[in-house]
């Protein structure tokens, strides 16, 4: 079992990647004055709240795995936890 920090806190990410999908999801991110860069896409989920719809991405750069949410909105992405 993993330690799991929860953090829910506004992130930057500073540049996106494309799968064979041609889904977007972000390649690097800026959190606590540190650089984040993810190996792959990750895993993503699609959570729908009325007319809300946002993703859940679960990222990873080797060493810790980040669970990030989108609002889908614009580009405001929150990291919800790292474990």
């Amino acid at each position: 079992m993993t330690n799991q920090t929860p953090i829910n806190h506004t992130v930057t990410i500073t540049a996106m990647g494309f799968g064979r999908d041609l889904r977007a999801y972000p390649r690097r991110m800026e959190y606590g004055g540190a650089t984040y860069n993810f190996l792959d896409a990750g895993l993503r989920t699609i959570v729908r709240k009325g007319e809300r719809i946002i993703q859940i991405l679960t990222m990873s750069d080797g060493a810790n795995d980040y669970r990030l949410r989108s609002d889908n909105q614009g580009g405001s992405w929150t990291l919800l936890s790292i474990s």
